[in-house]
């Protein structure tokens, strides 16, 4: 097995090598693996323009960190809150659905117009990015919480915050976790894709 994908790995890359020594694509430092790891050198060991690239990689951590929790506490907060409210969720659901239909690049542009070239768009951006992954499966975990229990635990005397501290978000934490994992990836692209539309680091 390890046979194989060190063979696929050398016939991708050296082909790629081989191609572009014969011209195609149109031969240059950035199209070939020899001249993108000359550049990987150069930026860990001489930096960019901008400062040391490990400076450059903080920014870019942190921008995702911050995106994810933010993201993370919004979409589980209103995730719960709209799953076991129907009024709540009838209300917010349609604008809901709109906001997620709006292509993240836009939103990307539209902060960074709004707040410059900073790190806070590019946390706003994360954030969104996370918001909905987290959201609709916190909303769909407590959608599936089973109701019997719900209303055996209020015959009890339960009040509707120990059902949701004892039963509904403890049911939904395993469809919040699963949705985690997908969450982080999202804050990382949705600060990278942020960094390519302008940022100063």
């Amino acid at each position: 097995m390890w046979i194989g994908r060190i063979l696929l790995a050398v016939v991708v890359i050296g082909g790629w090598q081989l191609f572009t020594e014969l011209g195609w694509p149109k031969k240059n430092g950035s199209t070939q693996p020899s001249g993108i790891w000359d550049s990987l050198v150069r930026l860990f060991t001489v930096g960019t323009a901008f400062g040391s690239i490990w400076e450059n990689l903080w920014v870019t951590v942190q921008e995702a960190l911050y995106g994810f929790a933010l993201g993370t506490v919004v979409g589980v907060i209103l995730g719960i809150l709209l799953g076991t409210n129907r009024y709540l969720s009838a209300v917010f659901g349609p604008y809901i659905k709109v906001l997620n239909s709006i292509p993240r690049i836009v939103l990307g542009s539209i902060f960074i117009v709004a707040f410059g070239l900073g790190i806070f768009p590019k946390v706003l951006l994360a954030a969104v990015l996370v918001f909905f992954a987290v959201f609709f499966n916190a909303f769909q975990g407590v959608r599936e919480v089973d109701q019997n229990l719900v209303s055996n635990v209020r015959v009890l005397g339960a009040t509707p915050l120990q059902v949701a501290r004892h039963v509904t978000i403890p049911s939904a934490m395993t469809w919040i976790i699963a949705s985690l994992h997908t969450a982080f990836g999202f804050a990382i692209i949705g600060a990278l894709v942020a960094e390519v539309l302008g940022a100063q680091k």
